[in-house]
């Protein structure tokens, strides 16, 4: 039997949303989709209202990026990298820190996950300088990368995500045996990490990719080797997608997140089962700099002191 290309969703109950805790069965539907499929959608998590509110800012952020001259983009110039504003007047726990997205991601990768990337990627209208065009099919673990989950890719789209609006292309199932080989371009190069030509023409004749429609108020969770590629928006407003990374206990980042100051109370282990890799300055200086971060492949997922010779 062939498996569906469409990604399987889990629609919490009401009493699940409101304790922050998925029932038994439903993690167990999450972890066996991670393990066959490498990515689940969780429904109804976020509301409305605070996505909308957050859309607002980075739509018109998003415009003020595009315009620059050094414009963040990824692959191509209307897929740009971009960041939220992380202070106590735009920071949402529910998007941020929602319980049970760290339930489940507790649950694939061990107690307490580490939290260190906040970003996100927007889809920008066609225009003259930027016609549609769809980035490659790539692995974000454009590195010589452990053989079993080890970091988890949350995903959070302001709006729902369709085909129309650049909804990303994913290859459920490639998180399983993919290795270093499988791609072109080096660790570090702006487009690294993309797969070989034929080894797409072959999966594609095993399983093809698929382009879902994502609800809005989901949150979706994939696994950081997954095979997958952004698509071009041909409506009339960017697509702001929000990126975080929960890595392994184990695995030995060196990455670190900055927030301003007054989000500290809220970011300790024993409020968020996280432990996040914060760096905190004034609100003032976060505004001043968000926008200028480095984007793309200057950020780097691999692991410090790996372990050599045994596997």
């Amino acid at each position: 039997m062939s498996l569906s290309s469409t990604p399987i969703s889990i629609k919490p109950t009401d009493a699940e949303i409101k304790s922050g805790n998925l029932s038994q069965k439903n993690v167990e539907i999450a972890i066996r989709t991670f393990q066959r499929d490498g990515l689940v959608v969780l429904e109804d998590l976020v509301s409305h209202d605070v996505l909308d509110r957050l859309n607002g800012k980075m739509v018109k952020d998003a415009y003020e990026l595009q315009s620059r001259k050094d414009s963040p983009f990824n692959y191509n110039k209307g897929n740009i990298q971009q960041d939220p504003p992380l202070t106590e007047e735009w920071f949402e726990e529910s998007i941020f820190l929602n319980p049970i997205v760290t339930q489940v991601t507790s649950t694939a990768l061990g107690p307490k996950p580490s939290f260190r990337f906040i970003s996100g990627n927007t889809a920008l209208p066609p225009s003259p300088e930027s016609p549609p065009k769809s980035q490659p099919t790539h692995n974000d673990a454009d590195f010589d990368h452990p053989s079993i989950p080890f970091a988890l890719v949350i995903n959070v789209p302001l709006v729902t995500m369709t085909p129309e609006n650049g909804s990303t292309e994913v290859w459920l199932g490639t998180h399983n045996g993919t290795t270093i080989a499988d791609q072109e371009g080096a660790h570090g190069d702006r487009a690294s990490g993309r797969i070989k030509p034929d080894l797409l023409e072959s999966r594609r004749a095993v399983r093809p990719p698929s382009q879902p429609v994502v609800k809005k108020g989901s949150i979706v969770v994939r696994d950081l080797r997954l095979w997958h590629g952004g698509k071009p928006n041909l409506s009339l407003e960017p697509r702001v997608m929000l990126a975080f990374i929960h890595f392994a206990p184990w695995y030995r980042n060196q990455m670190e997140v900055e927030f301003a100051e007054e989000l500290k109370p809220k970011l300790t282990v024993e409020k968020t089962g996280l432990q996040i890799a914060a760096t905190f300055v004034s609100s003032k200086e976060l505004e001043k700099n968000y926008l200028n971060r480095p984007y793309g492949n200057a950020y780097d997922f691999d692991q410090a002191q790996k372990i050599e010779g045994i596997f």
